[in-house]
């Protein structure tokens, strides 16, 4: 009698722990770091993804480019969609150390094969290309002077140098 009772009894004990054995309550946090991971002497690299945007950069667009032009100025988009292929997306990111990471979107559309619209973060400023007026560098080369090797330096102090 006692084996009749100990058998649904023990089978539904283990059913029971088979099935919530695994469970969780919520799932595991995947952008959970390690403690250590947050104190200021462990080094973090500096991460830099997708192409460099510069206000320098930006301010070279203009509406009507040809999509050459802009790939010339800014390279060629990472992000083309192939449903809106006169859409392109430039995104840059830099995450220095322990610092928060930036981020640069910038977003260009084409009617054909001319710029016709500018959004992002960063938008052309023609009073900031204005002011930054390109600077002329001027590199002053001294002319060449024939220095003499020990071997003709021995040759003069001796008399026997060879007439050029």
């Amino acid at each position: 009698m006692r084996k009749i009772f100990s058998f649904p009894i023990l089978g539904s004990m283990m059913v029971s722990i088979a099935v919530t054995g695994c469970a969780r309550d919520t799932k595991p946090d995947e952008t959970r770091t390690s403690l250590l991971e947050n104190l200021p002497f462990v080094y973090k690299m500096t991460v830099q993804q997708g192409n460099i945007l510069t206000e320098e950069m930006v301010d070279a667009l203009e509406l009507g480019m040809t999509k050459r032009q802009v790939s010339l100025v800014l390279g060629t988009p990472p992000l083309v969609s192939f449903f809106h292929n006169n859409r392109w997306d430039y995104t840059y990111t830099l995450k220095h150390g322990h610092q928060p990471m930036e981020q640069r979107h910038l977003t260009l559309y084409f009617e054909g094969d001319q710029l016709v619209r500018i959004e992002g973060d960063l938008r052309p400023d023609p009073t900031r290309a204005a002011a930054r007026k390109p600077e002329q560098i001027l590199i002053e080369v001294p002319d060449y002077e024939a220095r003499e090797g020990i071997v003709r330096k021995g040759l003069r102090t001796l008399g026997l140098e060879p007439k050029d």
